[in-house]
């Protein structure tokens, strides 16, 4: 099933270092095409440092073409890299991958992590990897990130919290509860437009327009006093 092509390897690791986006697109699309067991290594290394979005996700497509075990096993490494690059891509691809092998190694550091996308895409591949039984100590790690960052950060965290559906309801009462007493205008607003957006999964993400303006002043603050 798997083709043996000598040098298949070094020919795919030369055009996805190529400096023409378009061809390290196509030699992605192709590797997923046509997979061979030594295209894992060159699309996950490749993966940590590519710059353009269209090949970061032609990479991933490529990826879940190939043998799971193989695939998890590098993917699984790249965790613990040290660049946000490699991080959010490995994590990418374990939230399409849905592989729930992969729910230990989604560990606190990555859910809380200071880079916001490497943050995001914890929170993506968690709610599709965490088994059932655990769907409520997950919603509970997510909840400590409301209020965080900027309208894009509020609508990621918000979707993976709806993903989990009842699960999430408790401990977004808990922080509700917590922010109505600290007055955290940031989160307060960002519970609320979960809790819609829960009664309402096909709705677009929404802020309270009073409470959107106080968590943007919130934010601004937060930005200004970090420069």
């Amino acid at each position: 099933m798997y083709p043996k092509i000598p040098g298949q390897a070094q020919r795919l690791t030369a055009a996805l270092a190529s400096p023409d986006s378009s061809v390290r697109l196509q030699a992605a699309m192709t590797a997923g095409s046509t997979p061979a067991r030594s295209y894992v290594a060159p699309l996950v290394a490749r993966g940590a440092v590519e710059s353009d979005f269209a090949v970061r996700e032609m990479l991933t497509w490529a990826l879940i073409h190939h043998p799971r075990d193989l695939v998890l096993e590098l993917i699984i490494a790249e965790l613990r890299s040290a660049s946000p690059g490699a991080l959010s891509q490995a994590l990418h691809t374990i939230s399409k991958l849905g592989d729930s092998r992969a729910w230990s190694e989604i560990t606190p550091a990555l859910l809380h992590a200071q880079h916001d996308e490497v943050a995001r895409s914890a929170w993506r591949a968690g709610v599709t990897v965490v088994p059932a039984e655990q769907r409520t100590d997950l919603a509970v790690e997510l909840v400590r990130e409301l209020g965080r960052g900027d309208r894009q950060m509020h609508r990621s965290l918000s979707r993976a919290l709806v993903a989990l559906d009842e699960d999430a309801r408790a401990p977004l009462a808990t922080a509700l509860r917590d922010a109505l007493a600290a007055a955290d205008a940031p989160v307060i607003a960002h519970v609320r437009a979960t809790e819609r957006l829960l009664a309402d999964p096909d709705a677009a993400f929404a802020l309270d327009p009073v409470e959107a303006r106080q968590l943007a002043s919130a934010y601004s603050g937060a930005s200004r006093a970090h420069q």
